[in-house]
């Protein structure tokens, strides 16, 4: 099939798409036995990465977040030339008061953890010691997603499937087609990586501003073998079939609703305008849907960058992850576990979930209501609040939440608010909360019909 003068398909370049996207489908989505549990490829190298590097990491992130801080305070104060007008320098060390501000807070707090010094609330294992743990694992799944990516990203998988199953896709949930595989590497894979993907696919023209940020905050998933973490510890692993297919279902049934209403609904449909939109998935006639997505795959393939090209991009994108987010990962994060864990803020706010979970017939509503919200900190919390809760029922309630909500401050919630996507804090945390009340009700429904007592 050639139906241009600049669109050669032939064998040589059916494989240029088919083989590092079968790879990148591989890495990121195929699932695996492993440990004893389940994980996909890029889990395990992630972890493996992670315990590799477990000795030198706090030191290393304490490094890179005491660089970024002072870098970017010299950028802001100074502007030396060699840093504004060298690319990569100018976007790392390039920031807004604010950022820079939290930078300094995330620099400071680091340093307390590190060295042990400093109030309780802030280096204790609950607050400042969580978050270093967290940087730690997360920096070796950046590591590993950075460098890997691109097979999911350049090689024209996105654009095959994107073609095929739009049909499916638009009608659902309101996103193109090449969301699919988005999807699948979101809600299977880590969710870290999936915002990434989503944020990158964004900035480079492939997704609208309402897409990106229904994808990031509705199927932003955490990984199959933290689920079963979590239902370990609320002591339901014995159900946890019915447990990830109350998850899967809800997570699609709440997302179909959230498109349609505000605000999710009334973020901009629009491209990012330095770039402009860089995706057709709607074939031309006189051909089929099958033809024109292998034609948009071995197109995207052959503009792919080789080798050299793929360890720069993933070069760039790590040190934009190190740089840029660690110290806000950081800042961020330790604010909101303090929050969580040294003030009654959460079970002040949590009193009218107490009464929406009495409305729907909850057992221990009132017990079970704080941790219905604090999962805006972090995605353990939730299970950490309800682990002593009585009633089985509720438990298994409350464990499903947790993974659906995932728009978590300490991680995912920062990654989204310091994206280029136009959501800031005050729309994560409407997302977060329209979600939560969107999805109990189902969750205790579909609990009903599976029977859970």
């Amino acid at each position: 099939m050639n139906n241009d003068n600049t669109t050669k398909i032939d064998s040589k370049s059916i494989m240029k798409f088919a083989i590092p996207s079968a790879l990148g489908v591989f890495i990121f989505l195929f699932p695996l036995p492993w440990n004893g549990s389940v994980n996909i490829p890029i889990g395990i190298l992630s972890e493996w990465l992670a315990a590799l590097i477990a000795p030198a990491a706090p030191t290393l992130i304490t490094i890179f977040i005491l660089i970024s801080a002072i870098m970017t305070a010299i950028t802001s104060l100074l502007k030396p030339k060699a840093i504004i007008d060298n690319k990569l320098l100018s976007k790392l060390f390039t920031s807004s008061p604010f950022y820079l501000l939290f930078k300094i807070i995330g620099a400071v707090v680091v340093l307390m953890v590190y060295f042990n010094v400093g109030p309780e609330y802030v280096i204790s294992g609950d607050t400042g010691g969580t978050m270093l743990s967290l940087l730690k694992t997360l920096v070796a799944w950046f590591f590993a997603a950075s460098f890997l990516i691109p097979l999911l990203m350049d090689f024209g998988i996105m654009d095959y499937t994107g073609t095929l199953v739009r049909n499916f896709t638009q009608p659902l949930f309101k996103l193109p087609g090449r969301s699919a595989i988005d999807l699948l590497a979101s809600w299977v894979g880590n969710c870290n990586v999936g915002v990434v993907l989503t944020t990158t696919q964004y900035e480079q023209g492939y997704y609208t501003a309402r897409e990106a940020i229904t994808i990031a905050t509705c199927f932003s998933a955490v990984s199959l073998p933290f689920c079963l973490v979590i239902a370990a510890l609320l002591k339901v692993e014995h159900l946890f079939i019915p447990f990830y297919a109350i998850l899967t279902i809800t997570g699609i049934l709440s997302v179909v609703i959230m498109t349609r209403i505000p605000p999710l609904s009334k973020y901009p449909n629009e491209y990012y305008a330095p770039v402009g939109k860089q995706v057709n998935e709607v074939e031309p006639q006189g051909i089929t849907k099958s033809q024109w997505a292998l034609k948009l795959a071995v197109e995207r393939a052959a503009t792919a960058p080789d080798a050299k090209g793929v360890l720069n991009k993933g070069f760039e994108m790590f040190m934009g992850i190190v740089f840029q987010l660690t110290p806000l990962v950081m800042s961020f994060g330790t604010i909101a576990c303090i929050l969580a864990t040294y003030t009654p803020i959460f079970n002040w706010l949590s009193v009218p979930f107490g009464y929406y979970l009495q409305m729907l017939g909850v057992e221990e509503a009132f017990a079970a209501a704080p941790a219905t919200i604090v999962g805006f900190v972090d995605m353990f919390l939730p299970a950490v609040l309800a682990a002593n809760i009585v009633s089985l029922k509720t438990r298994f309630i409350i464990g499903i939440l947790s993974l659906v909500q995932i728009i978590y401050m300490t991680e995912v919630g920062t990654l989204i608010i310091t994206s280029k996507m136009p959501v800031d804090f005050k729309g994560v945390l409407i997302l977060f909360l329209e979600k939560t009340i969107i999805a109990l009700p189902i969750i205790v429904l579909l609990t009903n019909i599976f029977g859970i007592a």
